[in-house]
């Protein structure tokens, strides 16, 4: 970014450039063309991005998201899932009953997409070098803001914007700079995931077991491989992941099962503590907070990334509108339609996931029985089950136009 652009006032700025924040400013850059300067600010960017062995779930929405700016064409290697099957069970249990499954729809519409976390920042980066996006390879360390422009420091430099999108992560220093609480609360579990190699197809059938130390999804690549999604208390998650190659294999197939046959681990296994964690109001003076920054919730309903995109889908649409009549794009009814749009929903999102993390990662015997019940119910309910399925999507209740496939 050159001295001139320094001085000269940008529309929107975005504190980080991982998924949501990239998906932003392309979104943004896309909509509003080069008459609207749009800056994402990350020290990652002057490098590639490294290696990574996480994968991610892409819902519908998102989906059409990523579709609407041009990203998705870019990934060569998206695995569709196909169908669901739900399990509640012990962990010795020689039999594993399936309460509950999920097909895709009669147009053939896929739960989600399975998508490596490089491939998609790679390209989501690449789609912002293409637009009229700008990239400063810095990271934001300072903001203030007043009733014109948010002002904040980057690589040395000072810069102002009409608005500054903090997608920093959960460990946001924007947040905390704007002295925006969070409600949050550990688990005291933590998520080991990795990559497993499997002689057998899958088909493109994801399986989610619910077990007492909580759950356990197996999520399809492409090839023959899996993700696995293993939810365990943090001291014994910590066991397993210092393990032996051949002992931990014996722990993943108690869990998995041999229904893939003979089974390998083809990336180092990881473990991640788990929380919730919600900002008491998602924006401040010309600040809005985007993705992990705002919210982090429990991974058991593969959500995470995509209440993300949804929170870029809402902003963007918000910030557009008010572009297109010539208003500033962070004045306060701006800031306030975003977070009236997408807290709530974040809210009941986060204490869903937390009530299915309480309601299964138990051994109390009639709790079992009725959440059995409950599961069984919804599977024979055609038209909760497709409520439950575009839930999970993000196509319900007031849908941003990205998230439709729209443009904006």
């Amino acid at each position: 970014m050159d001295k001139q652009t320094k001085d000269k006032a940008l529309d929107v700025a975005v504190a980080g450039a991982g998924i949501a924040g990239a998906a932003l400013g392309v979104a943004l850059a896309q909509t509003l063309g080069s008459g609207f300067s749009v800056a994402v600010f990350d020290p990652s960017l002057g490098r590639e991005p490294a290696r990574d062995d996480r994968v991610v779930a892409i819902a519908g929405g998102a989906r059409r998201l990523l579709e609407a700016i041009g990203v998705w064409e870019r990934l060569l290697e998206a695995q569709p899932i196909r169908a669901m099957q739900i399990t509640d069970s012990k962990l010795h249990d020689i039999v594993r009953q399936t309460f509950l499954e999920f097909e895709e729809d009669e147009e053939g519409e896929p739960f989600a997409h399975m998508v490596e976390n490089r491939a998609l920042i790679v390209a989501l980066r690449e789609a912002a070098r293409e637009t009229e996006v700008m990239i400063v390879p810095a990271g934001v360390d300072s903001y203030s803001a007043d009733e014109s422009f948010v002002r904040f420091g980057a690589g040395g430099n000072d810069y102002r914007a009409r608005l500054l999108a903090a997608a920093d992560g959960a460990q946001s220093k924007l947040r905390s700079l704007a002295k925006i609480q969070t409600i949050a609360r550990g688990y005291d579990q933590s998520g080991i995931v990795a990559t497993i190699g499997h002689a057998r197809e899958h088909n493109g059938k994801a399986v989610q077991h619910f077990l007492p130390s909580g759950s356990f999804a197996i999520l399809p690549l492409t090839g023959r491989r899996s993700s696995i999604v293993w939810t365990e208390e943090s001291a014994e998650a910590k066991r397993i992941v210092a393990l032996p190659p051949s002992e931990f294999i014996a722990e993943l197939e108690l869990r998995f099962g041999l229904q893939l046959g003979e089974l390998e681990v083809l990336s180092p296994a990881r473990a991640y503590p788990l929380q919730i964690s919600i900002a008491r109001s998602f924006v401040a003076e010309r600040l809005a907070l985007v993705g992990d920054a705002a919210h982090v919730i429990h991974p058991l309903a593969g959500q995470g990334l995509n209440m993300g995109l949804r929170d870029v889908a809402a902003l963007a649409e918000c910030i557009a509108d008010s572009a297109r009549l010539g208003l500033d794009p962070g004045a306060p009814e701006v800031l306030t339609r975003y977070q009236r749009w997408r807290r709530p929903d974040t809210v009941a999102m986060g204490l869903a996931t937390d009530g299915l993390n309480r309601l299964f990662s138990n051994e109390f015997m009639p709790l079992k029985y009725l959440r059995d019940l409950g599961l069984g119910l919804v599977d024979r309910a055609p038209g909760l089950k497709k409520f439950f399925a575009r839930e999970a999507a993000g196509l319900t209740g007031d849908v941003p136009k990205l998230l439709r496939g729209e443009y904006i």
